[in-house]
Protein backbone atom coordinates (compact mmCIF):
# COMPACT_ATOMS: atom_id res chain seq x y z
CA UNK A 1 0.00 0.00 0.00
CA UNK A 2 1.29 3.44 -0.93
CA UNK A 3 2.17 5.49 2.20
CA UNK A 4 -0.01 8.61 2.62
CA UNK A 5 1.49 11.77 1.10
CA UNK A 6 0.17 15.19 2.09
CA UNK A 7 0.92 18.03 -0.37
CA UNK A 8 1.00 21.75 0.43
CA UNK A 9 1.72 24.67 -1.86
CA UNK A 10 4.37 26.46 0.21
CA UNK A 11 6.02 26.23 3.62
CA UNK A 12 9.10 27.39 5.44
CA UNK A 13 10.37 23.89 6.16
CA UNK A 14 8.71 20.50 5.73
CA UNK A 15 10.84 19.23 8.62
CA UNK A 16 9.46 21.89 10.95
CA UNK A 17 5.93 21.12 9.81
CA UNK A 18 6.47 17.40 10.37
CA UNK A 19 7.83 18.06 13.86
CA UNK A 20 4.58 19.84 14.69
CA UNK A 21 2.58 16.96 13.24
CA UNK A 22 4.66 14.49 15.27
CA UNK A 23 3.88 16.39 18.46
CA UNK A 24 0.17 16.21 17.55
CA UNK A 25 0.33 12.43 17.20
CA UNK A 26 0.93 11.97 13.48
CA UNK A 27 1.51 8.25 12.76
CA UNK A 28 4.72 6.80 11.44
CA UNK A 29 4.87 6.52 7.67
CA UNK A 30 3.19 9.80 6.81
CA UNK A 31 4.84 12.04 4.23
CA UNK A 32 4.61 15.78 3.67
CA UNK A 33 5.62 17.44 0.38
CA UNK A 34 5.76 21.15 -0.37
CA UNK A 35 5.69 22.59 -3.88
CA UNK A 36 7.93 25.38 -2.61
CA UNK A 37 10.07 25.70 0.53
CA UNK A 38 11.32 29.07 1.73
CA UNK A 39 13.44 28.21 4.79
CA UNK A 40 14.74 24.71 4.18
CA UNK A 41 17.64 23.35 6.19
CA UNK A 42 20.56 21.16 5.25
CA UNK A 43 23.23 19.43 7.32
CA UNK A 44 25.76 21.47 9.31
CA UNK A 45 23.38 24.45 9.48
CA UNK A 46 23.28 25.12 5.73
CA UNK A 47 20.26 26.43 3.82
CA UNK A 48 18.55 24.10 1.36
CA UNK A 49 17.28 26.24 -1.50
CA UNK A 50 13.64 25.86 -2.50
CA UNK A 51 13.18 26.33 -6.25
CA UNK A 52 9.77 25.27 -7.57
CA UNK A 53 9.93 21.99 -9.46
CA UNK A 54 12.31 20.32 -7.02
CA UNK A 55 11.37 17.94 -4.23
CA UNK A 56 11.02 19.09 -0.63
CA UNK A 57 9.60 16.35 1.57
CA UNK A 58 9.70 14.88 5.07
CA UNK A 59 8.53 11.68 6.68
CA UNK A 60 8.17 10.47 10.24
CA UNK A 61 9.64 7.43 11.99
CA UNK A 62 8.84 6.44 15.56
CA UNK A 63 11.74 4.18 16.65
CA UNK A 64 11.01 1.47 19.19
CA UNK A 65 13.19 0.27 22.09
CA UNK A 66 14.44 -2.75 20.11
CA UNK A 67 15.25 -0.84 16.93
CA UNK A 68 18.82 0.06 15.91
CA UNK A 69 20.09 3.48 16.98
CA UNK A 70 17.81 6.20 15.52
CA UNK A 71 20.67 8.12 13.82
CA UNK A 72 21.31 5.08 11.62
CA UNK A 73 18.05 5.87 9.83
CA UNK A 74 20.32 8.12 7.77
CA UNK A 75 21.58 4.99 6.00
CA UNK A 76 18.07 3.61 5.52
CA UNK A 77 17.06 6.85 3.84
CA UNK A 78 20.22 6.94 1.73
CA UNK A 79 19.74 3.44 0.34
CA UNK A 80 16.02 3.90 -0.26
CA UNK A 81 16.40 7.24 -2.04
CA UNK A 82 19.33 5.96 -4.10
CA UNK A 83 17.19 3.03 -5.27
CA UNK A 84 14.31 5.35 -6.12
CA UNK A 85 16.38 7.88 -8.07
CA UNK A 86 18.20 5.14 -9.95
CA UNK A 87 14.85 4.22 -11.49
CA UNK A 88 14.97 7.58 -13.28
CA UNK A 89 18.69 7.86 -14.08
CA UNK A 90 19.63 4.26 -14.79
CA UNK A 91 22.05 2.00 -12.95
CA UNK A 92 25.58 3.21 -12.33
CA UNK A 93 24.79 6.91 -12.59
CA UNK A 94 24.49 7.77 -8.89
CA UNK A 95 26.86 7.37 -5.94
CA UNK A 96 26.32 7.60 -2.20
CA UNK A 97 28.64 9.74 -0.08
CA UNK A 98 28.72 9.50 3.71
CA UNK A 99 26.37 9.68 5.36
CA UNK A 100 23.51 10.25 2.92
CA UNK A 101 24.35 12.58 0.03
CA UNK A 102 23.56 11.33 -3.45
CA UNK A 103 25.96 12.42 -6.18
CA UNK A 104 26.18 12.19 -9.96
CA UNK A 105 29.77 12.60 -11.19
CA UNK A 106 30.67 14.19 -7.82
CA UNK A 107 27.84 16.75 -8.20
CA UNK A 108 25.21 16.88 -5.47
CA UNK A 109 21.78 15.69 -6.53
CA UNK A 110 20.10 15.04 -3.20
CA UNK A 111 20.60 15.84 0.46
CA UNK A 112 18.87 14.66 3.62
CA UNK A 113 18.49 15.95 7.15
CA UNK A 114 17.37 13.86 10.13
CA UNK A 115 16.07 15.61 13.25
CA UNK A 116 14.81 14.21 16.54
CA UNK A 117 11.46 15.41 17.79
CA UNK A 118 10.07 14.12 21.08
CA UNK A 119 11.11 10.52 20.55
CA UNK A 120 10.31 10.56 16.85
CA UNK A 121 12.71 11.08 13.96
CA UNK A 122 11.84 13.41 11.10
CA UNK A 123 13.60 12.55 7.84
CA UNK A 124 13.84 15.47 5.43
CA UNK A 125 14.72 14.81 1.80
CA UNK A 126 15.54 17.34 -0.89
CA UNK A 127 16.07 16.30 -4.51
CA UNK A 128 17.09 18.62 -7.33
CA UNK A 129 14.69 17.64 -10.09
CA UNK A 130 14.13 20.58 -12.44
CA UNK A 131 17.05 22.79 -11.41
CA UNK A 132 20.27 22.78 -9.39
CA UNK A 133 21.21 25.54 -6.93
CA UNK A 134 24.51 27.40 -7.00
CA UNK A 135 26.34 26.11 -3.93
CA UNK A 136 29.37 27.89 -2.41
CA UNK A 137 31.41 24.76 -1.69
CA UNK A 138 30.42 22.13 -4.25
CA UNK A 139 28.78 21.57 -7.63
CA UNK A 140 25.17 20.46 -7.90
CA UNK A 141 23.08 18.83 -10.59
CA UNK A 142 19.45 17.85 -11.16
CA UNK A 143 17.53 14.92 -12.61
CA UNK A 144 16.55 16.84 -15.73
CA UNK A 145 20.20 17.62 -16.45
CA UNK A 146 20.92 13.91 -16.15
CA UNK A 147 18.37 13.14 -18.85
CA UNK A 148 15.42 12.25 -16.60
CA UNK A 149 13.27 15.01 -18.09
CA UNK A 150 9.88 13.33 -17.73
CA UNK A 151 9.83 13.02 -13.93
CA UNK A 152 8.36 15.50 -11.46
CA UNK A 153 8.36 15.89 -7.67
CA UNK A 154 5.17 13.89 -7.14
CA UNK A 155 6.42 10.92 -9.15
CA UNK A 156 9.85 10.95 -7.53
CA UNK A 157 8.39 11.05 -4.01
CA UNK A 158 6.05 8.14 -4.76
CA UNK A 159 9.06 5.99 -5.58
CA UNK A 160 11.06 7.24 -2.58
CA UNK A 161 8.15 6.47 -0.24
CA UNK A 162 7.83 2.99 -1.76
CA UNK A 163 11.50 2.10 -1.26
CA UNK A 164 11.64 3.67 2.22
CA UNK A 165 8.67 1.53 3.25
CA UNK A 166 10.63 -1.55 2.09
CA UNK A 167 13.90 -0.71 3.86
CA UNK A 168 12.50 0.46 7.20
CA UNK A 169 11.22 -3.00 8.27
CA UNK A 170 14.49 -4.59 7.11
CA UNK A 171 16.36 -2.21 9.44
CA UNK A 172 14.02 -3.17 12.26
CA UNK A 173 14.02 -6.91 11.59
CA UNK A 174 17.61 -7.63 10.58
CA UNK A 175 19.49 -4.71 12.13
CA UNK A 176 21.92 -2.25 10.65
CA UNK A 177 24.40 -4.66 9.07
CA UNK A 178 22.46 -5.42 5.84
CA UNK A 179 21.64 -1.73 5.45
CA UNK A 180 25.32 -0.80 5.66
CA UNK A 181 26.20 -3.51 3.15
CA UNK A 182 23.64 -2.08 0.76
CA UNK A 183 24.94 1.43 1.44
CA UNK A 184 28.56 0.53 0.67
CA UNK A 185 27.54 -1.31 -2.51
CA UNK A 186 26.09 2.00 -3.74
CA UNK A 187 28.92 4.22 -2.51
CA UNK A 188 32.20 5.26 -4.09
CA UNK A 189 34.76 2.43 -3.91
CA UNK A 190 37.24 1.91 -1.10
CA UNK A 191 40.39 3.89 -1.76
CA UNK A 192 38.48 6.96 -2.98
CA UNK A 193 40.27 10.15 -1.77
CA UNK A 194 38.13 12.10 0.71
CA UNK A 195 38.45 15.07 2.99
CA UNK A 196 36.35 15.51 6.13
CA UNK A 197 35.65 18.97 7.57
CA UNK A 198 34.98 18.33 11.26
CA UNK A 199 32.68 20.43 13.47
CA UNK A 200 35.68 21.88 15.35
CA UNK A 201 37.23 23.18 12.10
CA UNK A 202 39.83 20.43 11.63
CA UNK A 203 40.19 18.97 8.13
CA UNK A 204 41.17 15.33 7.76
CA UNK A 205 42.47 13.93 4.46
CA UNK A 206 42.51 10.25 3.63
CA UNK A 207 40.96 7.52 1.54
CA UNK A 208 37.68 5.73 2.09
CA UNK A 209 38.19 2.52 4.06
CA UNK A 210 34.58 1.52 4.64
CA UNK A 211 32.22 1.88 7.58
CA UNK A 212 32.42 0.39 11.04
CA UNK A 213 29.45 -1.65 12.37
CA UNK A 214 27.80 1.51 13.71
CA UNK A 215 28.07 3.36 10.39
CA UNK A 216 31.05 5.50 11.35
CA UNK A 217 33.16 6.57 8.37
CA UNK A 218 36.70 5.15 8.38
CA UNK A 219 39.43 7.13 6.62
CA UNK A 220 42.83 5.60 5.88
CA UNK A 221 45.43 8.33 6.51
CA UNK A 222 48.70 8.83 4.65
CA UNK A 223 50.68 7.21 7.50
CA UNK A 224 48.65 4.01 7.18
CA UNK A 225 46.54 4.53 10.29
CA UNK A 226 42.75 4.79 10.33
CA UNK A 227 40.68 7.71 11.59
CA UNK A 228 37.04 7.30 12.60
CA UNK A 229 34.80 10.18 11.48
CA UNK A 230 31.64 10.43 13.58
CA UNK A 231 30.40 13.81 12.36
CA UNK A 232 31.38 16.34 9.74
CA UNK A 233 31.17 17.33 6.11
CA UNK A 234 32.81 14.91 3.67
CA UNK A 235 33.99 15.83 0.17
CA UNK A 236 35.27 13.66 -2.65
CA UNK A 237 38.61 14.87 -4.03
Amino acid sequence: MQPPIRVITETGSTNEDMKALAAAGEPEGSWLRAERQTSGKGRMGRVWEGDTGNLFASTLVRPGPLDPAPPTLAFVAAVAVHEALTEFTGAGTLTLKWPNDILAEKKKLCGMLLESSGGAVVVGIGVNIASAPQLPDREATCLHALGATSCDAATVLERIAFHFAEWLPRWRTYGLEPVLRAWEARAHPRGTPLTAALPDGERVYGTFDGLDPAGTLILRLADGTNRAIHAGDVFML
